[in-house]
C-alpha cells in the first residue's frame, strides 16, 4: 500500500515539474503558447505568424515583431516560463549616469544678494 502511495506521490511530482518547463517561443505550438498567462489565441496566432518568416533571436525582436508585446507583457510572458532560446526576459541595464561638474556655486532664489 506504501508503494503505491509513494509512486503516485512520485508522479504528481513528475507531471507538476513539467507543467513549470519552460516553453520556447521558437518551438511552442498554438497550445502551448496559449497554456501561458496572458497568450491567447490572438497572441499566439501573431506570435506564429512572425515565426514563420524567421526564429526569434532574442526578445529585443519579439518585442519589434509582434504587436502587442512590449516590456510588461514581456515580463509577464517571462515570470510564466516563456523563453527565446533558452533565455528569460531581462530589463534592460539603466544607462550609467555620471555627475555634472558644477561650474561655480549655484544661485537660487533664496539666495540673499548683497546690494553695493
Amino acid at each position: 500500500m506504501m508503494t503505491i502511495r509513494n509512486l503516485l506521490a512520485g508522479l504528481a511530482l513528475a507531471l507538476a515539474s513539467v507543467t513549470c518547463l519552460a516553453t520556447d517561443i521558437n518551438k511552442a505550438s498554438q497550445a502551448e503558447l496559449e497554456s501561458i498567462k496572458g497568450i491567447g489565441p490572438a497572441m499566439s496566432g501573431r506570435i506564429l505568424e512572425e515565426r514563420k518568416k524567421g526564429p526569434f533571436r532574442d526578445w529585443a525582436d519579439v518585442m519589434e515583431r509582434v504587436k502587442g508585446i512590449k516590456q510588461a507583457s514581456a515580463t509577464r510572458f517571462s515570470s510564466g516560463g516563456l523563453t527565446v532560446n533558452g533565455s528569460a526576459f531581462a530589463l534592460p541595464a539603466a544607462p550609467a549616469t555620471t555627475p555634472v561638474a558644477a561650474a561655480g556655486p549655484a544661485t537660487t532664489a533664496l539666495t540673499p544678494v548683497k546690494k553695493p
